[in-house]
């Protein structure tokens, strides 16, 4: 019996250790690239370990000055922010309702497989409608025109994540809650949503990093630094005739710091959105 259970911490022991290779192994690289000299990237056999450390490239694309590739950078990170910023809180703010309302009223459980189906549209489906739709409204090359195209993928993702939460609320609770005397906004806002903060909060930062990964809307709707985003910005720096791969591995260093910072902050509330629902007392 101690054999077995040594061998099956053994084992597990073992396999977080692989895991964890796989997942940190690639930023790892990407940061060892990012830090390494051109001689060295281009080294025949390639150093592994740079023999010195270059952090110019982070101070480049930290760099304000006008016209310079930091500030192209750091305009699209504004951009970003604040393109993802609206369509994660416009998406919330459609999907809470929205999944509620499915949740609550099985006989609209059909529009959730509409959602689905729309979310499931591929891109380039879409593209010519939504390209004249800006067009018309003049929301070309504009944060607002692309956090709404955002929006009609964030919201059908998000309203189909937070069903599952919503299910795992026991109706009883709302109902004593209404005999009580409870309106529905008073039961939504203070009763359940709180219970079903995990699988909100796994929603969003889900939606966030569907969105701050986009690249083919963001590519296509926009044109130039005031609206374009970081994966765009990230693909331009490898566009050139003489690419700088230690650059384009520090912005994608740089690019990927927001979601992980905000995955960090709400682990715990994923960890629990993600089982929510899974076990039944």
């Amino acid at each position: 019996m101690e054999y077995r259970s040594t061998l099956k911490t053994t084992t597990v022991y073992i396999a977080a250790v692989l895991l964890g290779l796989v997942l940190v192994t690639p930023f790892a690289w990407l940061f060892i690239m990012s830090i390494s000299s051109p001689a060295d990237l281009s080294a025949m056999p390639l150093h592994w370990l740079p023999q010195s450390f270059d952090f110019s490239r982070y101070v480049t694309l930290l760099t304000v000055a006008q016209n310079s590739a930091g500030a192209a950078f750091l305009a699209s990170l504004r951009n970003s922010l604040e393109v993802v910023g609206m369509a994660v809180i416009g998406a919330l703010l459609v999907g809470v309702p929205a999944a509620w309302s499915v949740s609550r009223h099985r006989q609209v459980g059909w529009s959730i497989y509409i959602a689905i189906g729309t979310y499931m549209l591929p891109a380039v489906a879409l593209s010519v409608p939504l390209y004249k739709g800006l067009q018309a409204l003049g929301l070309l090359n504009n944060v607002f025109g692309l956090a709404a195209v955002y929006l009609t993928i964030l919201a059908p993702f998000t309203t189909w994540l937070l069903k599952s939460g919503f299910d795992g609320v026991p109706r009883e609770i709302e109902s004593a809650a209404m005999i009580d005397g409870a309106r529905l906004d008073q039961i939504l806002l203070r009763l359940t949503l709180p219970l079903a903060a995990p699988a909100v909060a796994t929603a969003a930062l889900f939606a966030l990093m569907v969105g701050w990964d986009e690249f083919f809307y963001a590519l296509l709707f926009t044109s130039d630094n005031r609206a374009q985003t970081l994966p765009v910005e990230v693909a331009q720096l490898a566009g050139g005739r003489m690419t700088d791969y230690g650059l384009i591995a520090a912005a994608g260093i740089l690019a990927a710091l927001p979601p992980v910072i905000v995955g960090l902050a709400l682990q715990r509330a994923l960890v629990a959105g993600l089982t929510q629902g899974a076990v039944k007392g």
